[in-house]
C-alpha cells in the first residue's frame, strides 16, 4: 500500500514540477488524501449531523464546528496531494523560510537558495515518518526542549555525514553556524548515531535498498537529489508493487 501512495505521489509531483512549475514546500501526511467512491460513507455522516449536530461556537464572527468522524471507507482510489496555501513558483530561486520545523531542508535552514528539490526533501522526511513509526530530526534542543536550527543541523550532521564546504559556502546563514566549514555550535551535541541505526524495521538487502532509496532524497546539497520523475521508479518502489508468487502485492 505505502508503495503505490509513494509512486503516486512522486507521479504528482512529477506533473506539478514539470508541468505547473509550482513548489508545494508542505508535502506531509495531513496534505495528502485519498478519493473514495463509497456513497454509504457520506450519507452515514450527513444523517448523523442532522440526528446529533456537531457541537459549534462563534469566535470573531465565524462559527467554529466540532470535527465528526468520517467512516472509513472499504476502499481507497488514488492518492491526492492538497492543500497549496504555502505553494509558489518554480521557476525563481527563493530564500523565504518555509517548510514545518521538522521537515525544513538544509537550504532552507541556511538560507541556500531552494527551488523544487525541497518538496523531494519533504517526501524523504514523510516517508520516514510514515514508514518507521516517528520523525528522523526533530530538532528539539536538549536543555530548552524547544527546536532550534543548530539542533536540526547537529542531527543532519549525524545522521548524513558532514557537510559539504562548498554547499555550506552558499548560505547566507552559515556563519552562524559554521566556522570554516566546521560546525561551530559546540553546546550542541551531535549524537552519532548513523541512519543504519536509526533503521530497525528492516534487514539485510531489504535494509540496503530501503536506504538507498531514502537517500536520493536526503542529500545535502539539493542538486544531488533525484527528481520526482525518477523516484516514482526506484527499485525498491517498483519490488514492493511487484505481485508476489501468490497473487498478492507486498
Amino acid at each position: 500500500m505505502i508503495a503505490f501512495i509513494l509512486q503516486r505521489t512522486f507521479l504528482a509531483l512529477d506533473y506539478l514540477h514539470t508541468e505547473c512549475q509550482v513548489i508545494h514546500t508542505d508535502i506531509k501526511a495531513d496534505n495528502i488524501m485519498f478519493e473514495f467512491f463509497e456513497q454509504s460513507v457520506l450519507v452515514d455522516f450527513e444523517q448523523g449531523e442532522l440526528q446529533a449536530p456537531c457541537p459549534r461556537k462563534e469566535l470573531d464572527g465565524r462559527c467554529i464546528y466540532m470535527s465528526r468522524e468520517l467512516k472509513m471507507p472499504k476502499d481507497l482510489g488514488a492518492p491526492v496531494i492538497c492543500d497549496f496555501g504555502s505553494a509558489v513558483d518554480g521557476g525563481v530561486d527563493h530564500l523565504e523560510d518555509v517548510q514545518p520545523n521538522i521537515y525544513r531542508a538544509p537550504e532552507v535552514i541556511l538560507e541556500v537558495p531552494w527551488t523544487y528539490s525541497v518538496d523531494i526533501w519533504n517526501v524523504g522526511c514523510m516517508i520516514w515518518d510514515i514508514f518507521e513509526g516517528g520523525s528522523l530530526f526533530t530538532g528539539q534542543d536538549p536543555e530548552l526542549n524547544v527546536y532550534r536550527s543548530r539542533a536540526h543541523l547537529a542531527e543532519l550532521i549525524s545522521l548524513l555525514g558532514p557537510q559539504p564546504p562548498d554547499f555550506i559556502a552558499r548560505g547566507q546563514l552559515s556563519h552562524k553556524f559554521f566556522t570554516e566549514g566546521r560546525f561551530s555550535a559546540l553546546e550542541t551535541k551531535l549524537n552519532p548515531v548513523t541512519l543504519e541505526q536509526r533503521e530497525t524495521t528492516l534487514s539485510g538487502e531489504d535494509k540496503a535498498d530501503f536506504l538507498r532509496f531514502m537517500r536520493r532524497m536526503l542529500q545535502w546539497e539539493p542538486e544531488k537529489r533525484s527528481s520526482a520523475k525518477s523516484l516514482a521508479q526506484d527499485d525498491w518502489i517498483v519490488r514492493q508493487l511487484r505481485p508476489r508468487q501468490h497473487g498478492g502485492v507486498e
